[in-house]
C-alpha cells in the first residue's frame, strides 16, 4: 500500500508522500512503545512509595523520561545512518516509551491535591522542582547522547 496523500489541484495531480509521523507504521510504534512505557510506570508506582503524603514516583518517572528523551534524540541522530530508521526509533522509544512512562498530567493532579491539603510551599516545590530537574535531566541526556560516536552513513563507509 502506497502511503500518499493528495488533494484536488495540488502539485498538478501528483501524489505527495505522507510525513513519516503520520504513517500507520509510526503510529503503531508509538502505541506499542506507549503501552510498554505506561506498563513500566505502573510497575514503578507499586514499588516507589509516597513519602509523607508526597507522591515520589511521579517526579522520578518524569525526570527519567526527560533524560531518556534527550539521550535518545541526540544519540539516535548520531548513530542511526538511515533517516527513516531514526524516525521509527524516535516514534517507538521517544514519543511511545517515554511518552507512556512520563505523566505530567499526574504531576498537575498531585500538585492540586497538595494545594487542596494546604501544603502550598510543598506544592510549588514539587511542581517547579520537577520541571527544573526535568529540564536539567534533558540537557544531561543531550550531553550524554552527544558523546556517542557517530556511525558513518552507508555512503561514507570505506570499502575494505
Amino acid at each position: 500500500m502506497l502511503d500518499t496523500t493528495s488533494t484536488p489541484g495540488d502539485s498538478g495531480g501528483r501524489r505527495r508522500r505522507r510525513p513519516a509521523h503520520f504513517q500507520p507504521a509510526s503510529i503503531g510504534l508509538v502505541l506499542v512503545g506507549g503501552g510498554i512505557g505506561a506498563g513500566c510506570r505502573e510497575v514503578l508506582s507499586r514499588e516507589i512509595p509516597d513519602l509523607d503524603g508526597i507522591p515520589v514516583m511521579i517526579p522520578v518517572v518524569n525526570v527519567i523520561g526527560a533524560f531518556l528523551l534527550g539521550f535518545l534524540y541526540e544519540g539516535l541522530s548520531r548513530t542511526v545512518p538511515r533517516p527513516m530508521d531514526t524516525v521509527r526509533l524516535k516514534a517507538l522509544l521517544g514519543a511511545g516509551f517515554c511518552g507512556g512512562l512520563t505523566t505530567y498530567s499526574a504531576l498537575a493532579t498531585d500538585t492540586a491535591v497538595l494545594l487542596d491539603n494546604g501544603r502550598i510551599g510543598m506544592a510549588l516545590a514539587y511542581a517547579c522542582g520537577t520541571v527544573v530537574v526535568g529540564a536539567a535531566a534533558t540537557i544531561a541526556g543531550i550531553v550524554a547522547g552527544a558523546r556517542i560516536q557517530r556511525h558513518p552513513a552507508p555512503s561514507e563507509e570505506v570499502e575494505r
